[in-house]
């Protein structure tokens, strides 16, 4: 049954069944989902909610139930082979994995006040879930395979109806939405017919005490550590390699730049691992580098953790997000808060995530030579692009996950009195639409 009065610091199930918060970012399917997830979770549980995130084991060293930090477990449901189940077969294994949530909690003796999902597999067993343990579904997408596939980057391959169907499905029966700008309020409404009512905007934060700015000796050990020239100009791309995340992009621009100046001083740094599309062809920048024949101007680097990602983007002169499609960007959050000027695609969050002009620029398009433009700019005007390095912390500390954390719990409350008030018998939280 319901509680009467809703708790202020709820216990709370958190579905990430595609992929673990403690997955490195930056390989598989690891990322910018993956850190909001660790971080909105480590400040809830700081804030006195009891939080359990649920999924799914992917080799049996992790063991049943990791205890992260008070009042946060992460655990592994066992649903299907811990390997070898590519990212398109999930959906084989959403029963499996609800079943072993409902087996883990029954077990446990557990009783949610509020489940949050995350991803469109996650939201379809938070679907099911919610109606069983009659308590209110928050959700929050992420990505959306509508949006993804009007922006579908060259040769990249679009999402399936059957993506577009559960999401579907999700908006018209979640509870309630998170989404982390106005224009992905604006996505859902137009392409899912998403009740604007019932989605509410809160931007993701960042780590600003891992993520910040260096002193010129830092700069210069980090440059020393990787073996990078005091004098050369270094820019750099965090993310998955994907061509959804536009690393083709930095590339061809900087093949333009030394087509251009043959002699500039430049180096264009590469840190991620294959992912989504980009494992059907794990070496295709690595080929795309040679073809452009970049040879030493171009360094592929494996994913970081973050004490070793703060000195890339210190090292660097300009961080480069070339994304086709980006729910906010937290790549350019992180360069910004470690004081790196940003020049990213004016797509998606990343408007809201780069202060255009002030910490960063703005390209519209992916034409590389706009893009080499756009670098070539930052780097040939040292007084404009150390401005932006000076004002980019400022702007990356308005955005800070104690906030994000105190936002969400303002949500599950809601959701939890709404449906309190209701007795959860009204349509809107018995069933739904199908």
């Amino acid at each position: 049954m319901a509680p009467t009065t809703p708790p202020t610091a709820p216990r709370v199930a958190v579905l990430s069944m595609h992929t673990s918060p403690l997955e490195q970012p930056g390989t598989g399917d690891a990322g910018g989902m993956n850190v909001y997830i660790l971080h909105t979770c480590l400040e809830l549980a700081r804030a006195g909610a009891r939080v359990d995130v649920y999924t799914r084991a992917t080799r049996p060293s992790q063991g049943e139930v990791v205890e992260y930090a008070p009042n946060m477990r992460i655990i592994n449901v066992v649903a299907g082979p811990y390997e070898g189940l590519a990212k398109a077969e999930l959906p084989t294994q959403l029963a499996a994995f609800a079943g072993g949530v409902l087996a883990f909690a029954r077990r446990e003796g557990l009783a949610y006040d509020v489940i949050h999902s995350h991803y469109w597999l996650s939201g379809q067993v938070g679907w099911l879930l919610r109606d069983l343990w009659r308590v209110p579904l928050v959700h929050t997408a992420h990505t959306l395979g509508a949006v993804k596939n009007q922006a579908l980057a060259e040769g990249d391959r679009a999402e399936p109806e059957s993506r577009r169907i559960c999401e579907q499905q999700i908006a018209d029966n979640a509870d309630s939405m998170v989404v982390n700008t106005e224009e992905e309020r604006a996505a859902l409404v137009d392409h899912y017919d998403a009740d604007a009512t019932r989605i509410e905007v809160i931007p993701p934060g960042v780590d600003v005490e891992m993520y910040s700015p260096g002193s010129d000796r830092a700069t210069e050990r980090a440059r020393r550590e990787l073996g990078i020239p005091l004098h050369a100009d270094i820019v750099l791309f965090v993310g998955r390699l994907q061509r959804l995340k536009g690393p083709q992009v930095l590339l061809r621009a900087t093949a333009e730049l030394l087509r251009r100046d043959p002699c500039r001083p430049l180096g264009t740094l590469i840190c991620g691992g294959p992912s989504g599309t980009g494992l059907d062809r794990p070496d295709e920048f690595l080929d795309l580098a040679a073809e452009l024949g970049l040879g030493a101007h171009a360094r592929f680097l494996p994913p970081r953790p973050p004490g070793e990602l703060v000195s890339l983007y210190r090292a660097a002169d300009v961080v480069a997000v070339p994304s086709h499609n980006e729910s906010f960007g937290l790549v350019a959050m992180e360069a910004q808060a470690a004081g790196t000027p940003v020049v990213a695609a004016k797509v998606g969050g990343l408007a809201v995530a780069v202060a255009d002009g002030v910490t960063g620029l703005l390209v519209e398009g992916h034409d590389p030579a706009r893009w080499a433009d756009a670098i070539g700019g930052l780097l040939d005007d040292d007084a404009r692009r150390l401005e932006m390095a000076a004002a980019a912390p400022a702007h990356a500390a308005g955005f800070s996950w104690r906030a994000t954390a105190e936002a969400l719990l303002g949500v599950y409350n809601r959701a939890i009195a709404d449906r309190a008030a209701c007795g959860g018998d009204c349509p809107r939280h018995g069933g739904g639409r199908i």
